[in-house]
């Protein structure tokens, strides 16, 4: 948004925590971005329409405030009431005009709540291509061979406590994989993160002299691109890989006290998006205690081992392409259209 000339007039990261015990952390900062915002959204700038883009917690409040001054709200990404606390739908009903969904089942739900709701597809299926250049990426990172992407995550939080891990799990594989070739490709997500990564692959290194891990400043899609299976946190990049078409094992761990309050909050039997939008486990999920180096690599062993498996996942996700992918920027653009319009009728 910055590079189509968006103004930024706070740091996005302030809100890039995850779960309740990160974000009491972060709450003073939080709380006075939501004041300050508030404040130059009604006093020094009003807007003809506020548009929300995720981060519910933050969002939510600040929509229902300026619904109630008049000011027109649209919520961009549905929050996953259909997932974990679906209470917060009445929230989200007193808080914004309409709401646009990236999942299709989404908007029925909130039109049942009496929620105006578009469905818009999500962008990543149209940035991504339905055929998949796999030789090419590889290639393109002059590589060959078996190739795994590792995916840690992308905030501080989760190198610290997925990081070590997926590092033990590289570790076995090589092992498992001595004297042929293989790669792994790791994405770095953020430039902040890189230190904590490359500390966590001089100790890789050291224990593994021959292991060949190439580290990429971003690029997550080459990386997944070039991949034969994918080791990967639980989140939106997991529907990225779905994109790409790649089998993956899922894993994701957060402090104690937050897994237990998500836990009692949670509807499904999984958190993988791949997972909840085929309606079934097609990918396997480790998450906590379950989250272990040997058991990680033994579901990406499977994966290599048995092609036809792994057939017959592409296939679930060329259809899952088809259905998420949508004009998506034009459908928001109409959304925000069609809302002033109503507005000034």
């Amino acid at each position: 948004m910055q590079a189509e000339g968006f103004i930024s007039r706070w740091p996005m990261e302030t809100l890039s925590v995850r779960g309740y015990v990160e974000a009491l952390a972060q709450l003073p900062a939080i709380l006075r971005l939501r004041s300050e915002l508030l404040h130059y959204l009604l006093k020094v700038e009003r807007p003809d329409v506020f548009l929300g883009v995720d981060a519910p917690d933050f969002n939510l409040g600040v929509e229902t405030r300026l619904k109630q001054e008049g000011i027109a709200t649209i919520h961009l990404v549905s929050p996953s009431i259909w997932a974990w606390r679906g209470g917060r739908i009445h929230k989200i009903a007193r808080a914004v005009d309409r709401v646009l969904c990236l999942f299709p089942f989404e908007p029925e739900i909130y039109e049942k709540a009496g929620i105006a709701a578009s469905y818009v597809g999500h962008p990543l299926a149209s940035e991504i291509p339905e055929i998949v250049d796999q030789v090419g990426a590889k290639k393109s990172l002059e590589i060959d061979g078996i190739t795994i992407a590792v995916l840690p995550g992308s905030r501080q939080s989760e190198i610290d406590l997925i990081g070590p891990l997926f590092f033990e799990t590289m570790a076995i594989l090589a092992n498992q994989f001595k004297g042929q070739n293989l790669h792994f490709v790791l994405p770095v997500a953020a430039p902040h993160l890189r230190p904590a990564i490359e500390g966590l692959r001089q100790q890789l290194v050291a224990s593994h002299p021959g292991i060949q891990l190439i580290l990429l400043d971003g690029d997550a899609n080459l990386a997944l691109a070039a991949a034969d299976v994918v080791l990967i946190a639980s989140g939106t990049a997991t529907l990225q890989a779905a994109l790409w078409k790649k089998p993956m094992v899922i894993s994701y761990k957060v402090p104690w006290l937050t897994a237990q309050i998500m836990k009692r909050q949670g509807y499904l039997p999984y958190v993988g998006l791949p997972n909840i939008l085929c309606g079934e486990f097609v990918v396997p999920e480790l998450l906590q205690d379950a989250a272990k180096p040997e058991d990680l690599a033994r579901e990406v062993m499977h994966w290599l081992n048995h092609p036809e498996a792994v057939q017959a996942l592409q296939k679930r996700f060329e259809e899952l392409h088809r259905i998420l992918k949508r004009p998506t920027g034009l459908l928001v653009a109409q959304a925000i259209e069609q809302t002033i319009h109503e507005r000034v009728q």
